[in-house]
């Protein structure tokens, strides 16, 4: 699988290994933009690159997440809700009362440990759905 197709793709399937190499790989490059955009744009510019960046870096983690649900024999809008469960109730903290905030952490915290268990630590489903095993743009006997 190319690394296109890995990180804009929801089809298909991936194991953990490319799993984990994946985040790894988004969150590393999250980490170096968000130190080497202030040193480049200043501080004031920098504060709306790194929220555009951390906003699109949703996309590739969704992209891995759909894939690894579709491998543990879910759906990929499962895995896609798990890292919107993750991420968005920091963004959400901002506009909610002060009252809502432990209840949001609450949210991405239980998300965050279904989310390392479920897709970052149990082995691939055996069966393969018949969704999963055509590949993209085949057609099926049916």
């Amino acid at each position: 699988m190319s690394l296109i197709r890995l990180f804009s793709d929801f089809d298909g399937r991936i194991g953990l290994r490319t799993f984990w190499l994946g985040s790894i790989a988004v969150a590393l490059t999250l980490l170096a933009i968000q130190r080497t955009v202030p040193l480049l744009v200043g501080y004031r510019d920098a504060i709306m690159v790194v929220a555009f960046v951390k906003a699109f870096a949703l996309f590739p983690w969704a992209a891995l997440a759909a894939k690894r649900a579709t491998d543990r024999g879910s759906t990929p809008l499962f895995g896609i809700l798990l890292v919107c469960a993750i991420v968005l109730p920091e963004h959400l903290r901002v506009v909610m009362p002060f009252g809502w905030r432990p209840s949001l952490e609450a949210i991405s915290t239980m998300a965050w440990v279904v989310a390392f268990i479920d897709l970052g630590l149990l082995p691939s489903a055996t069966k393969q759905d018949r969704v999963a095993a055509t590949p993209a743009g085949a057609r099926t006997s049916d």
